[in-house]
């Protein structure tokens, strides 16, 4: 009774804001919200640019993982700690950091220029943003993926005459694709919510965060409130698709 009572108020700590941000939008709020067009665009930007930095980011992050899992080598602990880094510092101060790689001034941003691609108030610096407090997530569920696979399993491989690329392919990566996909879908669904980083290096274009945060300030909370609703909702709606595709695909694979 102890654990189920204090069970409930967790669970209510976590549902009663929600329920009262839902509740206290009405249907006409709600109409309005979803046919306005800023809040459509910036809705399928903050969509894009966290599953872009996903994608992107990813095929860099899957490959560490398995080294961190796998290796052991000088500055292991420091590599480690660099990992989990950006999700214990002030998202702000993220912001700041990328800010000072990604400006105009700097290498990459000239490099970025010379290419046609802007990074501060452009959507590519919004994908970094996002991927940059968003990649932990990937990079400790892949991690923790590789760790459970079986090393005598890959050896074997080795001895058959196989690769490390092939064992790595077909080996390795098919029996720790449970934690490598929800890495990505945990990954992609924290660079949705992502505020403070990127406030800093793009406040237009807007992502929804940002609409959100633009409206309460000048507006007040009525007409931030509708914009929040819609957000989660859609946000649940596509993190559950893709959980449950996921599911279904892996379970097919088995």
């Amino acid at each position: 009774m102890v654990f189920l009572f204090l069970s409930g108020l967790v669970l209510l700590f976590i549902v009663a804001p929600l329920a009262g941000m839902f509740l206290n939008t009405s249907a006409g709020q709600y109409a309005d919200t979803l046919t306005d067009p800023t809040v459509m665009r910036s809705i399928r930007l903050t969509l894009l640019s966290s599953l872009a930095g996903t994608l992107i980011f990813g095929i860099a992050a899957i490959p560490l993982a398995y080294l961190l899992a796998r290796k052991d080598f000088f500055l292991k602990g420091l590599v480690n700690g660099l990992v989990d880094l950006p999700v214990v510092i002030p998202h702000s101060a993220a912001g700041i950091a990328i800010l000072g790689v990604v400006s105009r001034g700097t290498l990459l941003g000239k490099a970025g220029e010379a290419a046609g691609i802007t990074f501060v108030g452009g959507v590519a610096g919004i994908v970094l943003a996002m991927a940059f407090v968003s990649i932990p997530f990937l990079i400790n569920a892949a991690r923790d993926g590789f760790a459970a696979v079986p090393e005598k399993l890959e050896k074997a491989a080795l001895n058959l005459g196989a690769s490390p690329w092939r064992v790595f392919f077909t080996v390795s990566l098919p029996l720790a694709r449970r934690s490598v996909v929800s890495g990505l879908i945990m990954m992609w669904a924290r660079g949705l919510s992502e505020f403070g980083a990127v406030i800093i290096i793009a406040y237009h274009p807007m992502i929804t965060p940002v609409l959100i945060w633009e409206r309460f300030t000048s507006f007040g909370l009525a007409y931030a409130r509708p914009v929040a609703a819609v957000f989660v909702m859609v946000c649940l709606a596509v993190f559950v698709l893709m959980r449950l595709l996921s599911k279904n695909h892996l379970h097919v694979r088995n």
